[in-house]
């Protein structure tokens, strides 16, 4: 038996007037992921716990099966471990975001224009990357480039008694609420404010501004913590694990966890990705042993984050003609398998942020087909099931179970 969790990054919203009152699962076209629906169980599942707030970070330690309030010391460490970044005891990781901001003259009464800079190319981002290096790095602080907008900085023996706010939250927001706060905020602001001097008249910005685009004039800093530990996947299920993803917090739990991760070319975590590239990854784990893969796709998410109803639907389409892939492969392989399907958290299109409500899943097996009653895979009919998985962090072990 194969185990294939197909990970739609918030995935999940609600109804939206553009969509004649439905969400964007409810209106996409998805037949393979609805026949497992119909042939499977369906419910809704707490995947944030009491005491989180939902995110990327806490939705898909539990969906992996490890409690945050456990395991979670903050988002940005996890993205250093997949980039393979050492830290040590004493140290602090933070997300850093290449982010655009408006152009007033103190920092404090500018905007926050675009968490993602226009999606800034990596290759760019890593020139900005390496020139806020140049003028800041002090043997105390030093960045480390990662894809597009998302990098780490480290600070050695850094203060963590700091409240941040993630940039995708305040779109359009000014800044001023929520800049840095606590015992450790001085350094990270003034960090903030020095990289808006170095970055704006970078050749890099200069070039994008010329061309139309957003300029990634400074650093925004969020998801602060220290180093992680996590039991290793194979010692808590019995089962050889992997991970196919384009987004490092991802990369970062599975590598904690022991599991295999494998890189694709083109996939960047957008609509844009190589979703096809994935799909193939997926099938290779499977033929070089693994039980179990994790299959994370971060475009729904995105979209919702950036008010993009029907590249939303597209999104989650996308992901059905992905799943078809891998099950066609799967049954020319002569292989049973079961499939869980399911979002971290979801990210409404009305506010653009993380909810910590429940989520909807199914779950699918080649080998135990049932009738669940369930036509359409989505919020709605998840809900009417009353099926409901109160601890998330239980629902891939009982996954593995049946």
């Amino acid at each position: 038996m194969k185990y294939l969790v197909l990970l739609g990054d918030g995935m999940a919203d609600l109804p939206i007037d553009e969509l004649g009152g439905k969400t964007p699962m409810e209106c996409a076209k998805k037949p393979l992921i609805d026949f497992m629906a119909q042939k499977g169980e369906v419910g809704m599942c707490r995947i944030t716990p009491e005491g989180c707030k939902g995110g990327s970070d806490v939705g898909n330690l539990s969906v992996m099966g490890y409690d945050p309030r456990r395991y979670l010391t903050g988002r940005a460490p996890l993205e250093a471990a997949a980039m393979g970044i050492k830290m040590a005891d004493d140290d602090i990781a933070l997300r850093c975001n290449l982010a655009c901001v408006s152009d007033e003259d103190e920092y404090e009464n500018k905007t926050m224009i675009d968490y993602s800079s226009d999606e800034i190319t990596t290759a760019e981002a890593s020139e900005l990357i390496d020139a806020l290096n140049e003028e800041l790095s002090d043997g105390i602080i030093e960045f480390h480039a990662g894809i597009s907008y998302r990098h780490i900085l480290i600070i050695h023996g850094g203060n963590s008694d700091v409240t941040l706010t993630p940039p995708h939250d305040i779109t359009g927001k000014p800044v001023r609420d929520y800049l840095p706060k606590g015992s450790g905020a001085s350094v990270l602001f003034d960090i903030m404010k020095k990289s808006e001097e170095i970055l704006k008249n970078h050749p890099v910005n200069l070039k994008r501004k010329a061309l139309g685009l957003r300029m990634a004039n400074t650093c925004w800093f969020w998801g602060v913590g220290s180093k992680p530990g996590l039991s290793p996947f194979k010692e808590k299920y019995g089962l050889s694990g992997s991970a196919v993803t384009a987004v490092d917090l991802v990369r970062g739990i599975a590598k904690l966890a022991d599991m295999t991760t494998y890189d694709v070319d083109g996939a960047t975590g957008t609509l844009e990705t190589n979703f096809m590239g994935k799909a193939k990854a997926t099938l290779t784990a499977f033929d070089e042993g693994y039980d179990f893969c994790y299959l994370h796709f971060e475009a729904p998410d995105e979209c919702g984050h950036r008010h993009e109803i029907n590249r939303k639907v597209k999104a989650i389409e996308m992901l059905d003609t992905v799943l078809t892939f891998i099950v066609n492969g799967l049954r020319a392989r002569g292989e049973e398998y079961g499939v869980l399907i399911m979002p971290d958290h979801p990210t409404p299109i009305s506010t653009g942020t993380h909810s910590s409500a429940p989520v909807p899943y199914a779950i699918y097996y080649s080998n135990n087909e049932r009738n669940s009653g369930v036509q359409n895979f989505c919020e709605k009919t998840a809900e009417a099931t009353g099926v409901v998985q109160e601890i998330g962090y239980d629902l891939l072990g009982r996954f593995f179970k049946e």
